[in-house]
């Protein structure tokens, strides 16, 4: 690990990078704060100072927010697909003006580095110029039953007021992916970002704002008592949909929580990536791509390759190489352009991966580079590489959630299947093998919602995201995203 460096005047970096961020609610158009006063901190995950101090709504701010989605809803339900369409594209237009603004505003608050950011925010930009085009292709079908009786006419309508949690990882990335659908769709929302990172999710809400947004269609409810203001929104019988990013444990008590009202869910949950490399793999670009499957966004992704299957004849320069990459990376303050890998987003979550690794080094874990938490001021741990990792090891089963790549070896196809398959995740998986067959022969048995076949990033807008087993119900992303807002209606009718 290199020395950490620090690029910016801690002093100065409220008055800089967060001017002009709301730090009230954001309720039926207007900015406001919470009801009680309270109000909570968000730290620079650099030295762990106070970046801003933003307002903590309750449940009777979370009421207040579905009050305002509810009383927008009619009318931006009404409103034609193209001006629905018009909305989204002048907010992507925005976003993609201020990509650079909205990259350091991320970095601030989560601690990427801003190439990262930056990426993100392009990204993040892209759910909206593609749901801005799929506003105006809803679809709908036509058909005569096959009796004859009748015709089956089936249309797709708003589903409703919709709840979206967001992470504190990919702040506006997330956002977007479902604020852009829910209005695309005819829906109107409530967004509850992620207490670490609230300013981009603030900074989105007043952006729609600026792109001609009716008030109350989005409305953006920042608090520390997450779960009061979601259970708050979710008994509302108004609210029909939820859509949730974040861990399985917390995904599982909120599905409880909607079942009591048969709200529609969708849920993209924990992911722990198995990153396979077989013997006949091109090592350059397996090893590229290792390096963007586990430390795009610092390793704090659901998408990070998370335990890295290696086959024996491979194994020993695969490592040596990974390693020699990732020990390479320049660790610091993510606003510096010269920095590679920034802190992790709090204190917590350094100290859940510096635990993960300690486990495997009791284990029998080898460190090939990294390993142990530095001195100094700010939450960041380095880029680790560890070999001779058990099959059962603590970091194996855990999503690290961090930019640490334990590797494992295989003999057979059957056993990288077998390994990839232990475990009650499926998001994403990564398979490197220069024979295309066995790639898709080995990609279909593999049961993840996603892979990436000698790629190591799959998100795309266009795509449906989202995973199998206890990694999620849903997609987001693609055209199945949009329905995931949308209900059908039959119609049966003669003339």
């Amino acid at each position: 690990m290199t020395d950490v460096t620090d690029a910016r005047d801690r002093t100065d970096v409220s008055a800089t990078i967060t001017a002009g961020v709301p730090t009230g609610l954001l309720i039926g158009g207007a900015e406001r704060a919470a009801s009680d006063g309270a109000t909570f901190d968000v730290h620079d995950p650099v030295d762990g100072s106070v970046l801003a101090t933003v307002s903590s709504g309750t449940r009777a701010d979370a009421q207040a927010a579905v009050d305002a989605a509810a009383d927008a809803a009619a009318d931006w339900a009404a409103t034609p697909p193209r001006k629905r369409s018009e909305v989204l594209s002048r907010a992507y237009d925005l976003m993609v003006e201020r990509a650079d603004w909205f990259a350091r505003l991320i970095t601030a608050e989560n601690g990427k580095v801003f190439a990262d950011a930056r990426g993100e925010v392009l990204y993040a930009a892209e759910f909206l110029r593609w749901y801005a085009e799929e506003a105006v292709r809803i679809p709908g079908t036509l058909q005569t039953a096959p009796g004859g009786a009748n015709k089956i006419l089936v249309e797709h309508r708003p589903i409703g007021i919709a709840i979206l949690v967001t992470p504190w990882n990919f702040p506006a990335a997330m956002a977007t992916r479902k604020i852009g659908p829910a209005l695309a769709a005819g829906c109107t929302a409530v967004l509850k970002p992620a207490s670490d990172t609230p300013l981009t999710a603030l900074a989105i809400g007043k952006l729609f704002d600026e792109a001609g947004l009716p008030a109350g269609v989005l409305n953006v409810l920042p608090s520390r008592s997450s779960g009061a203001v979601v259970e708050q929104m979710v008994r509302d019988p108004r609210a029909r949909k939820l859509s949730f990013t974040g861990s399985t444990e917390v995904g599982v008590t909120l599905m409880q929580l909607a079942a009591e009202s048969v709200v529609s869910t969708s849920m993209e949950l924990g992911g722990n990536a198995p990153f396979v490399v077989f013997d006949d793999a091109d090592l350059e670009s397996a090893v590229a791509g290792a390096m963007i499957a586990k430390m795009r966004n610092g390793g704090e992704a659901c998408t990070a390759a998370n335990r890295f299957y290696v086959q024996e004849g491979i194994a020993p320069e695969f490592s040596r190489r990974l390693a020699e990459a990732m020990g390479a990376l320049r660790t610091g303050d993510g606003l510096d352009p010269e920095v590679q890998l920034g802190p992790m987003v709090n204190e917590r979550a350094r100290d859940d991966i510096a635990a993960l690794v300690d486990g495997a080094k009791a284990d029998g874990a080898t460190v090939l580079t990294g390993g142990s938490t530095p001195d100094g001021a700010g939450w960041f741990y380095p880029a680790t590489v560890l070999g001779d990792v058990p099959e059962h090891a603590r970091i194996l089963q855990e999503e690290i959630f961090g930019p640490v790549a334990p590797i494992v070896t295989f003999q057979t196809d059957d056993d990288a299947v077998r390994l990839a398959n232990g475990t009650p995740y499926g998001l994403v998986s990564y398979v490197y093998t220069q024979d295309i067959g066995r790639g898709l022969r080995v990609s279909e048995r593999i049961e993840s919602g996603m892979v990436g076949l000698n790629r190591g990033l799959v998100s795309d807008p266009a795509a449906p995201f989202g995973g199998m087993k206890e990694s999620g119900i849903g997609r987001e992303g693609g055209a199945e995203g949009l329905l995931e807002y949308m209900e059908s209606q039959y119609i049966a009718v003669s003339w």
